[in-house]
């Protein structure tokens, strides 16, 4: 029994170390679409945060997505009292350790952890969240053609419904669910903008900089260079 709740646990850890070879699709870039951002970290709050923190983003950094700290504090932030306090889990670790034997992982930083030179993490995310079909032959009762055999069970289904694999192993829809193939899809892609927007809150003023960072260089050179002409002009 130990071996199973370690297994649901870890299982995005062991997902990571995955090494099977399987399409991936690309996912939707929402980083510059903040009411997509504000849907996702709403998805993450409701579905995923019962087992696994952000403990690398503060609840008062949510305000970055374009929403005021008493939406934050009305609508996302129920692990904590304080708006800057981490989007951890409501249970404690010792607590967890107690219960489980370990604590959930953090995922953090699981939109950069996964990408490798083939796909990016949003994309190895993208697809993983949207291809779990029914197996009874798993303790969980789901499966994944993107991580063969995981162990972690479909938080989502409410939302996709049940896919069972067909003979020629394609998806089917056996159990609506609330949201159609194509509202899931969005939901999903703005879940995982959130992800990656988690793992580096930064990124978008990173690169905003570094093009400003070029522009000035840019504007440095076209100054500099016939100020050099001029100096050299005389020296052969």
């Amino acid at each position: 029994m130990k071996k199973l709740l370690l297994a649901l646990l870890f299982a995005p850890v062991l997902a990571l170390a995955s090494g099977a070879a399987v399409h991936l699709d690309k996912a939707p870039d929402v980083q510059g679409d903040k009411a997509a951002l504000q849907s996702g970290a709403r998805t993450f709050v409701n579905y995923c945060m019962n087992c696994h923190g952000l403990s690398y983003v503060r609840y008062n950094r949510l305000t970055e997505l374009g929403l005021s700290e008493q939406q934050v504090k009305e609508h996302l932030m129920f692990t904590a009292d304080k708006i800057g306090e981490q989007m951890r889990v409501a249970a404690r670790s010792d607590e967890q350790k107690q219960w489980f034997g370990a604590s959930p992982p953090d995922l953090s930083l699981i939109a950069r952890s996964r990408a490798s030179e083939e796909a990016t993490g949003a994309d190895w995310l993208y697809t993983y969240l949207r291809s779990f079909y029914r197996d009874e032959k798993r303790p969980t009762g789901w499966n994944n053609t993107v991580f063969e055999n995981v162990g972690m069970p479909h938080a989502l289904w409410e939302l996709q419904g049940q896919q069972v694999l067909n003979k020629d192993h394609h998806f089917e829809l056996a159990v609506p669910g609330k949201l159609s193939a194509e509202e899931y899809n969005k939901e999903v892609a703005n879940l995982v903008g959130f992800l990656v927007w988690a793992a580096e809150p930064t990124a978008g003023f990173r690169k905003k900089l570094g093009w400003g960072v070029i522009g000035f260089l840019v504007l440095l050179f076209a100054v500099a260079y016939p100020m050099k002409k001029s100096y050299w002009k005389d020296v052969k």
